[in-house]
């Protein structure tokens, strides 16, 4: 059994670590994408996405309401043994080291397109992996404190998209539902993707203080989310035309450009240096439970060594293969389709087998 004395992480660091793996470069060109689907009415389909990730996300409170001084990993060990929760275990490790791999080389492809452009993408990943390192090597605890703080140094950025609304023409949204249903529901695909992240409370429950608010934080997180995303996507569909909107590659920062203060010329560049930071608050996490699976199978409470390795993988991979928009674009393409499987299908499925496990173990007692 794992040991989380000193580690436990409160409702508002719980909440918002979830939250904080659910934002990602991905909202700079969300408005684009879903009006591509849609029109003006893709907004409808975040209320849809925020309605079946938060389902999924109760979902998999449930499932560790039944081991819940435990892992996912501990809770698989429980049920299906040794052997069979270590390789799972190591799948996982995979798929959130790619995920974290993935946020972590796109960090810093952002960096270099908007704050740094004459800096190499090796040179910048070697330098995030300090700070990475240094916050990831401790406990989850470190981290939420992380997410905490980031999350009240950047609120102001939704506050300042929300000044756009007085520029934008509110009459862009109406009709709703301008073409039925049909083009709203293609958006899903998008719509549920930009929630993934939420599957990290199979690992964050057992650190929880107050398991009873379990639920209601993860459905807390997802709400935040979905505020975000919806404030950042109709202001950019009241703020451009529905025809003018899919012109631009990332509308979210085209609206910047058009919000003026007096007392600064570059607004942009300032939001990007603070955006840095809330792109960290997805790749710590996501770094933390991929090494944590490492050190689960071996058997070790320490994962700084699996946590060096991995960024010293990450940095050689650069090396290699260097990045660029074409590659991105297909890695995007793939993980979110693995990521579907992991965070949707595989809650649904093991969901499934606890209850009907539970309901066969209580027949046999009988």
């Amino acid at each position: 059994m794992m040991n989380v004395q000193g580690k436990q992480i409160s409702t508002v660091q719980y909440i918002l670590l979830i939250h904080g793996v659910e934002i990602g470069v991905g909202v700079l060109t969300l408005p684009r994408d879903l009006a591509e689907k849609a029109g003006t009415d893709g907004w409808i389909g975040i209320i849809i996405g925020w309605f079946i990730a938060t389902v999924t996300s109760l979902v998999v409170i449930q499932i560790m309401k039944t081991y819940p001084n435990g892992t996912i990993l501990d809770l698989l060990k429980h049920y299906f043994g040794k052997w069979a929760a270590k390789v799972v275990g190591g799948i996982l490790a995979v798929y959130f080291g790619l995920l974290a791999l993935y946020s972590f080389i796109t960090e810093a492809m952002f960096i270099q397109a908007w704050v740094l452009p004459r800096v190499s993408i090796f040179l910048l990943l070697i330098l995030l992996s300090i700070p990475s390192y240094l916050l990831v090597r401790n406990n989850i605890q470190i981290i939420g404190r992380y997410s905490v703080v980031v999350f009240l140094m950047t609120i102001w950025i939704l506050v300042l998209y929300s000044f756009s609304f007085k520029e934008g023409e509110f009459l862009n949204l109406l009709p709703l539902l301008k073409e039925g249903w049909h083009p709203v529901m293609k958006t899903l695909k998008i719509s549920i993707i930009i929630y993934v992240g939420f599957d990290i409370a199979f690992y964050l429950y057992p650190f929880l203080q107050k398991k009873e608010n379990a639920s209601i934080g993860v459905v807390i997180a997802n709400t935040i989310t979905m505020i975000a995303y919806l404030i950042i996507t109709l202001v950019a569909f009241v703020v451009f035309s529905p025809d003018e909107i899919t012109k631009f590659n990332e509308p979210t920062i085209t609206i910047l450009k058009v919000i003026e203060f007096t007392f600064i010329e570059r607004l942009e560049i300032v939001v990007f240096a603070f955006y840095i930071f809330v792109m960290s608050t997805k790749v710590l996490p996501l770094m933390f439970v991929s090494v944590f699976n490492t050190s689960w199978i071996f058997g070790k409470e320490d994962h700084s060594k699996p946590l060096f390795w991995f960024l010293i993988i990450s940095v050689i991979f650069v090396l290699v293969y260097p990045p660029s928009v074409r590659m991105e674009l297909i890695w995007a393409k793939e993980i979110h389709r693995i990521s579907i499987l992991f965070s949707y299908v595989f809650p649904i499925c093991l969901w499934g087998y606890v209850l009907i496990h539970g309901l066969m173990k209580r027949r046999g007692l009988k």
